[in-house]
Formats: structure tokens, sequence, C-alpha cells
């Protein structure tokens, strides 16, 4: 099964928490083994890189991957450059 959920806006350190635990609610509600994250609005940056890596080790905790949708180029060479090109898919 796969799901579909979406993040936006700037995202600050205060909300990862609180972001992990919706997905992770919403992905033991689901049993998804894929989840397609939308990032078409997020902020290209280091927190955003960040949440990103969490969502994906909280997914695979719940035998799930987490799949980026609309990546923006800038993101995507962020992601690499922290070195999570193998994490944050």
């Amino acid at each position: 099964m796969t799901i579909s959920f979406a993040i936006w806006g700037p995202i600050a350190g205060r909300d990862l928490p609180g972001l992990c635990d919706r997905v992770c609610a919403l992905l033991e509600a689901s049993g998804a083994v894929i989840a397609v994250c939308d990032v078409c609005g997020v902020v290209t940056n280091a927190v955003t890189v960040d949440a990103l890596a969490r969502l994906q080790l909280a997914a695979r905790r719940h035998g799930c991957q987490v799949r980026l949708r609309g990546a923006s180029d800038d993101l995507r060479d962020l992601v690499a450059f922290m070195g999570l090109q193998d994490v944050v898919v």
C-alpha cells in the first residue's frame, strides 16, 4: 500500500518532534510500505534535510520507505552535500 502526504513552509527545529509524531501516526494507521512525501512547498535548508532524514528513519521503523516528490534541485543538492542521498530518497 502507498500513501501520500505533504510538508511545506519553513520547518523549525522545534517542529521536528510533532512532524515525526504525525507521520508515524499516519504510517501506523495506514500500514503503508511506501509513503510519498510532497516537498515542493518546503524551504531548502539544513533543518528541512534533518526533518526528511528523521522521517525516513521513523518510517523504516514502521516497515515503510519515504520517497520524495517535487524536490527541487537545490534540495537534492543539499541532501547530497550533507551525505544523506542514501537516506533521503
